[in-house]
């Protein structure tokens, strides 16, 4: 027969760790707050008592539930990778737990998580790119959920976000790939629509294009889903055209990687007859042969100050300011000077 087992309470956990039941909440949810010392004390007690808050009733008369939601476009590779860590672990530094979705790159998709995490009451969320239907914007302000716009930053935008230039990042190494006599340029990029990222890195080439005296309308671009093996089959697709690329530029390392594999397999020297480029600076840029020039993007420090905005907003209502981050160009050994 089963035993009738009492659940610890917060009361347990504090007569255990010898400090009051103030305390012991405050170490759960705002560890930052509390000394090392009476942190390890009441960090032993939960373990020893097998203790578990009760999240429904801390909720209930919070008015809280300490979590934010975070809703990616993809899990299927690194692109998200580094940012999201750091901005789970900073988040737990202010007691708060964080919930997790991918969309797939579908908008449909993004608004039943977006309203699905509502639902489940997170206090904030953190989404990436400012375009989507604005009744969903609507909605978040109906429901009073902050929202933080990552992976992003436009000073035109009405919506506050942590984030970098993505027009600026892309100009930036086109002028470089202009700068060694690159006149054929081709951009491989995840699909424009609805991503405001990757259409604002192909207004960047378009820029640097038409400030160059160049046609930016004769800038090749194959949109494609964020893949190696479809870097690769977009690589193909614009080595067959009438005039090939001497330079073709990548909405991410992924993209990129893809490429330079298939420039190896059709005996296409890089960067002698084309140069490829990347975008984020992943770790694979460097594992690569020949080693990829790419942006380097700040994605832990853009995960951290996106935390730490939220953290601040849901627990003290601090305003949350637009903060922008810098990329940097990495020069190693796939951009090279049209021969």
């Amino acid at each position: 027969m089963k035993q009738n087992v009492n659940k610890p309470t917060l009361q347990d956990v504090a007569r255990k760790a010898g400090v009051s039941t103030a305390t012991v909440s405050r170490c759960l949810n705002f560890p930052d707050q509390v000394a090392g010392r009476t942190q390890e004390k009441v960090n032993n007690a939960v373990r020893e008592l097998g203790y578990s808050p009760d999240f429904g009733a801390k909720a209930m008369a919070a008015r809280r539930t300490n979590t934010i939601g975070a809703i990616i476009p993809t899990m299927a590779n690194a692109l998200f990778a580094r940012g999201l860590q750091a901005f789970q672990e900073e988040l737990q530094l202010h007691g708060f737990t964080t919930l997790v979705a991918s969309t797939s790159y579908s908008s449909e998709t993004e608004e039943q998580q977006i309203r699905s995490l509502v639902a489940r009451g997170a206090d904030g969320l953190l989404l990436i790119g400012h375009e989507r239907d604005p009744e969903i914007y609507r909605f978040l302000e109906t429901q009073g959920v902050p929202v933080l716009i990552s992976w992003v930053y436009d000073t035109a935008a009405t919506r506050p976000s942590v984030g970098f230039d993505n027009a600026a990042a892309m100009k930036e190494i086109a002028n470089e790939v202009i700068s060694l006599g690159h006149r054929q340029i081709a951009l491989i990029s995840a699909e424009l629509e609805f991503n405001d990222r990757a259409t604002a890195r192909l207004h960047g080439i378009q820029d640097a294009m038409s400030e160059a005296g160049l046609d930016a309308s004769n800038l090749q671009v194959v949109e494609t889903y964020y893949g190696i093996d479809e870097g690769a089959v977009a690589f193909d697709e614009l080595m067959k055209t009438a005039k090939p690329p001497t330079a073709v530029l990548c909405g991410n390392d992924v993209l990129a990687v893809g490429a330079l594999r298939r420039a190896r397999e059709l005996d296409i020297k890089v960067p002698e007859q084309v140069s490829i480029i990347g975008f984020d600076d992943l770790d694979l840029a460097r594992a690569t042969f020949p080693a990829l020039t790419t942006v380097l993007v700040p994605h832990r420090e853009m995960g951290k100050q996106a935390a730490i905005a939220l953290a601040s907003k849901v627990k003290d209502d601090a305003p949350i300011q637009s903060y922008e981050l810098k990329t940097k160009l990495v020069f190693r050994d796939t951009l090279g000077p049209v021969l």
